[in-house]
């Protein structure tokens, strides 16, 4: 039927986006417009045909947090899978790299780009044959995330999956997947200051609305935690009346063993991981021959299933290195960290001798390659703190290996040969690629480069040495690519570390053809 492409459900889709000047206002309001948020979504559920209910048969195992959501969620999908190789394991998250059929996933797999406007449109069709509204206020059609977040509830369901890895959008008390009332299992990650203008300014207020997915009679667990956002997590356990609250801290079991993904404080996801989809599975076990004993109750020793599940692991554009395949000289290595503690294990990763510091461990900082940095941020966010968390990392690293005495001074103190600033708009004419659109920007900021300009500026305060002929603003994610295909590499290549920003690190799979080596899954 013409009209309902996939391409036609990614226009629709990006109609359903807030604009800058709507995400204002719920900043103003310092989120207090959240307490509609699930009447609304359980309303919205109810007008395609669900019960809340309903969504218990998709055995959620429900993951919030700051920082590692995304990997956790990663790991227990891969742990699961392999686990229970004969499930059909459904998995949610968000953002999306390059397409955003990336969300949904079935075994591993986005859903096709079929299914994807087959279930589209069937939620888009029941929502305007069905608009009955309680409070004439909410809006007909839900808002980009909601939308999606009901599109993989009826695909889950239509499709009956065994279990569910449901990963939190924002917060967790008021997110639109909080809407599950009894899920299997709840997990929260690291706790971390982000979205501030909605969750809260301290770690407690923080913790409060991250607690809010614990449910009564289901176990819930957390990484370990700083005390004041731990205690505020407990705190909401009791509220919610859960069966229990664990405290998992990185497991020594698996030390010696290379996770899938990498980063040391990836230790700490899957041992979150592992905990949860043990659990999970002692509640929800998987089908086993009648010889077969049954799982111990302790997560160790580590069985040959799970241990190849944290090892085959995939979750592209966190902490992740790929060889260009068009252009022999180049490496990539990206990281869509974009909160200043994540930063901090960016850098620890980026500055490792084994990955984007190979001189490190040699005798000599002498530079072999050409490093350049592509960053950006969000407008409003502290660049200037990201940058320093960043160099900060490296001197770390290199105070380990002193500078040789030729060794330029600016690359001693700030390590990069190039600083490329750029904004997320994926093509040179100022167009974004359909599933990378974004409307809920700042169109004054983004023609006048001022978060570019701000940064260029702030890098040239912290190494005043480093010279501003290398570092460039420029306006699109296609014009630093090009501005990388410019550069001459050294004898061993070009290092290229893209950060900041998810939507930077998708664009730049995007435009740099890296789609086929950096989005293969697990």
């Amino acid at each position: 039927m013409s009209g309902r492409t996939y391409q036609d459900a990614i226009e629709k889709l990006n109609t359903l986006q807030s604009n800058a000047a709507a995400l204002e206002v719920l900043r103003a309001s310092g989120g207090r417009s959240s307490e509609f948020a699930i009447p609304e979504m359980i309303e919205y559920l109810g007008r395609i045909g669900y019960k809340p209910e309903d969504l218990n048969q998709l055995n959620v195992m429900h993951i919030t947090g700051t920082k590692g959501k995304g990997s956790t969620s990663a790991f227990a999908d891969s742990i699961l899978r392999k686990v229970a190789p004969s499930w059909k394991v459904g998995l949610y998250t968000s953002p999306h790299l390059v397409a955003v059929r990336e969300r949904i996933r079935l075994n591993g797999v986005p859903i096709s780009e079929e299914d994807f406007a087959k279930y589209f449109f069937e939620v888009w069709d029941r929502l305007e044959s069905n608009d009955v509204r309680a409070n004439p206020a909410t809006s007909p059609m839900p808002m980009y995330f909601r939308y999606l977040t009901l599109m993989a509830f009826h695909y889950f369901s239509s499709v009956k999956v065994d279990a569910t890895i449901l990963e939190v959008g924002v917060g967790g008390t008021y997110d639109s997947t909080n809407i599950v009332p009894k899920p299997v299992v709840t997990g929260i990650t690291s706790l971390g200051l982000d979205h501030t203008a909605v969750l809260g300014k301290t770690l407690g207020e923080i913790a409060w609305q991250k607690g809010g997915i614990c449910k009564e009679g289901v176990p819930a667990f957390s990484s370990d935690q700083l005390e004041e956002g731990l205690s505020m997590l407990k705190q909401r356990a009791r509220e919610c009346k859960a069966s229990s609250f664990t405290v998992i801290p990185p497991m020594a079991e698996l030390s010696g063993i290379e996770l899938g993904l990498s980063g040391t404080h990836q230790v700490q996801n899957a041992s979150l991981a592992i905990h949860m989809t043990h659990q999970f599975l002692l509640l929800k076990p998987p089908p086993r021959p009648e010889e077969e004993l049954p799982p111990s109750i302790y997560p160790t020793p580590l069985s040959e299933a799970v241990i190849a599940g944290v090892k085959g692991t995939r979750w592209p554009g966190r902490c992740q290195t790929v060889h260009d395949p068009k252009r022999a000289d180049v490496t990539w290595f990206l990281d869509g960290a974009h909160t200043t503690e994540s930063l901090k294990y960016t850098a620890e990763w980026f500055f490792a001798p084994e990955v984007g510091f190979p001189e490190a461990g040699k005798g000599t900082t002498q530079s072999k390659h050409t490093r350049i940095l592509i960053f950006n941020c969000t407008h409003g966010r502290s660049g200037g703190k990201f940058l320093k968390t960043i160099l900060e990392g490296y001197r770390l690293q290199s105070a380990l290996y002193p500078a040789s005495d030729d060794q330029p001074v600016h690359l001693s103190e700030g390590f990069f040969d190039h600083l490329i600033f750029c904004t997320n708009v994926t093509y040179s004419d100022g167009n974004f690629k359909g599933d990378l659109t974004v409307i809920a920007l700042d169109h004054d900021d983004i023609s006048r480069l001022g978060t570019q300009n701000e940064l260029a500026q702030e890098w040239s305060n912290l190494v005043p040495s480093f010279p501003k002929s290398n570092i460039h603003v420029l306006p699109s994610i296609e014009h630093a690519i090009s501005q990388i295909e410019k550069t001459q590499g050294g004898a061993t290549g070009v290092n290229v570390l893209v950060a900041g920003s998810l939507h930077l690190v998708g664009g730049v799979i995007e435009v740099a053809g890296l789609a086929d080596v950096a989005l293969t899954s697990g």
